[in-house]
């Protein structure tokens, strides 16, 4: 069938996954901003000389920019534009009270910092009140305003392998985006009549179409390891040009998790890539190499401050050296010796060899549990940022005993030592240990997401989360 001349079934617009958040984002920031907006005027009112006019505006136009900005910048970091969390009421309004008190907290961290005066004392109290609930009523009302936007997407699976990605993504589907999708069936030729995973199976490629109008479908999601057969790519093709969205399982799989699903891939290596090549005219690197330099200059006048009274608790604990020095590997295979602080024994690997570190490993002294809780172990690799060996973000470099090994067993794993790695990265925030080859597995997802995407937004996040897991000693 080339031609289909039937009409397309009228059904009401539908966003994207990334549609939606971004359309999160911008009630947010109408939000925060009308917050800012509502906050100067109860300034002007406690105050009483000051007069609430275009004049007064414009001079504070500054936080206008400035709290919507912060506000983003900490619930992205706070995951609060996860389809996940956005889809559970309760959730939502707890995330929420997180985020206003860490921008509280920032605002005071600056207020006490600054010189008195320099900054109104109640304002951030109004802003924090009234934005927290300005949000709440945009996110609690929003289905109402928008229900054509909140409709859920009517999604076709179409696979000739459900071993190969169907199972994979329909359960991220239920763990990640429940309330975005509606999973109406699967549609494949080696598919018998029944069910597979709670979905049902609405016949083969060659009535693809039809059954796509007839469940009102407005998305396909082909999960299959290669090519399509003839007869199943022409029904893709036919409900294409019935304006039904196609998309591919790994697509979908990392836009819905943060990860790559790498061991689904195949023979489709561009998908384990950066999305795009470097450019003289792009500036990120250069950013990114500035902001390493500065960062880790200032990370190690303060560790030097603190480094006398770990050093003691360190040696009470564990006699033995303050420093620990371990060959790793950097980006394109490079070897070069990264500096933590000890947090095991002294020669911990003498009778074992290399081993993988794990959650309760018993090498581990308290002091370096501590450490290790903090991150704090990680702060001397800032002279390995200086030296241009890493970079604040990125992959965690690995050591070439288990680089070797890993290789062998993960396709793709290489792929990660396309970036400099980094003191921490999106695995390290989103992810736990990694002590065996299934969690190395799980955590390459993460790498090779934060390969493809990187850019400065998701540097400062995973920044973010990091302090984030150091304060609260959820480090690894």
């Amino acid at each position: 069938m080339f031609f289909d001349p039937r009409p397309g079934p009228r059904r009401r617009p539908q966003l994207r996954v990334s549609e939606r958040r971004w359309i999160l984002r911008a009630g947010d920031v109408c939000a925060t901003v009308i917050a800012v907006l509502v906050s100067l005027w109860l300034w002007t009112i406690v105050d009483g000389r000051i007069p609430y006019n275009l004049a007064f505006i414009l001079e504070q136009a500054f936080w206008l920019i400035m709290l919507p900005g912060l506000w983003l910048l900490l619930a992205s970091a706070n995951d609060f534009y996860d389809l996940q969390l956005d889809s559970n009421r309760t959730a939502t309004a707890l995330r929420l009270v997180v985020i206003n008190l860490q921008l509280v907290i920032v605002y005071l961290v600056i207020f006490f910092l600054s010189p008195r005066e320099a900054l109104p004392r109640l304002f951030i109290l109004y802003y924090g009140a009234t934005s927290f609930f300005l949000i709440t009523l945009w996110r609690m009302t929003r289905p109402r305003f928008m229900r054509w936007a909140s409709e859920r997407r009517r999604a076709l699976i179409v696979s000739e392998d459900w071993a190969w990605g169907g199972a994979l993504i329909v359960q991220a589907i239920r763990d990640y985006a429940p309330g975005q999708y509606e999973l109406v069936g699967v549609v494949g030729p080696v598919m018998e009549d029944g069910q597979i995973d709670g979905l049902e199976v609405l016949g083969s490629g060659s009535h693809l179409v039809d059954t796509a109008l007839r469940e009102r479908v407005t998305e396909l999601i082909v999960a299959t390891p290669c090519e399509l057969s003839g007869e199943l790519f022409q029904g893709v093709m036919d409900c294409y040009q019935q304006g039904i969205s196609i998309v591919p399982m790994t697509l979908l799989y990392e836009r819905l998790t943060g990860r790559v699903p790498v061991e689904y891939v195949g023979k489709d290596w561009a998908i384990v890539l950066p999305i795009e090549t470097a450019s003289i005219f792009d500036l990120y690197p250069l950013l990114k190499r500035l902001m390493d330099v500065t960062l880790a200059c200032l990370g190690l006048i303060l560790f030097g401050l603190l480094l006398p009274f770990v050093a003691l608790a360190m040696t009470i604990d564990s006699p033995g050296p303050i420093f620990f020095g371990q060959t790793r590997v950097g980006q394109s295979g490079r070897l070069f010796k990264v500096i933590k602080l000890r947090s095991m024994i002294p020669d911990a690997e003498k009778t074992t060899g290399a081993v993988f570190a794990s959650e309760h490993d018993p090498r581990i002294t308290r002091v370096g549990r501590l450490l290790r809780k903090s991150r704090l172990d990680e702060v001397p690799q800032l002279w390995n940022v200086l030296r241009g060996e890493m970079s604040l973000i990125g992959p965690r470099p690995e050591r070439p005993e288990f680089i070797e090994a890993l290789t062998a067993e993960i396709p793709y794993y290489r792929a990660r030592l396309a970036v400099k790695p980094g003191v921490t990265g999106w695995a390290q925030v989103r992810y736990g240990y990694g002590s065996d080859t299934a969690d190395h597995l799980m955590k390459l997802q993460y790498d090779l997401y934060y390969v493809r995407h990187q850019s400065l937004v998701l540097d400062l996040q995973i920044a973010i989360r990091t302090v984030g897991k150091m304060l609260s000693f959820a480090g690894t």
